[in-house]
């Protein structure tokens, strides 16, 4: 399986060396005496997400190390623009809603000169002065809405 990652330069992405725990172990597989000798393949782990990276590829252990570091950064890096377009795409889907029928804001009737927004319950039979930008009243529910829905939030909190 072959991951195209995009790779962090040092300033992108900030890593505070107390949050990696850093292994040091004798690599596997082929290379003969020098590979099973020294202890040059190393493991970083990111505790605070528990990501792990692993790297045998050189005989160097510092080599390996800055390799596994590389490596470790641009899948930090990837995760952290990945939480940032969920964050954009999850607020992006709450302003649009889903466009049903059903989601709807506002009625204006006018065979019946009514104004409903669904929103908050609100109906005003005004129709022809709120047409003319008489929209103080609406506002005012929709921010004593809004400001209810705040509160409720920070309860549940």
């Amino acid at each position: 399986t072959v991951a195209v990652l995009p790779e962090a330069a040092e300033e992108d992405l900030e890593i505070n060396p107390e949050d990696l725990r850093i292994d040091i172990y004798r690599s596997g597989g082929h290379g003969g005496q020098g590979v099973n000798t020294t202890d040059s393949a190393v493991r970083i782990t990111h505790l605070p997400t528990g990501v792990v990276v692993e790297c045998q590829d050189e005989r160097s252990q510092h080599k390996n190390k800055d390799k596994a570091m590389k490596v470790l950064r641009a899948r930090l890096y990837e995760a952290m623009q990945q939480e940032q377009t969920d964050k954009i795409a999850s607020e992006r889907k709450m302003q649009v809603g889903s466009g049903d029928r059903s989601e709807r804001i506002r009625t204006y009737n006018f065979p019946q000169g009514r104004m409903t927004d669904h929103r908050i319950g609100l109906t005003l039979y005004r129709l022809e002065a709120i047409m003319n930008g008489d929209l103080d009243e609406i506002f005012d529910a929709l921010a004593t809405a809004d400001q209810a829905a705040k509160l409720a939030g920070q309860e549940q909190s």
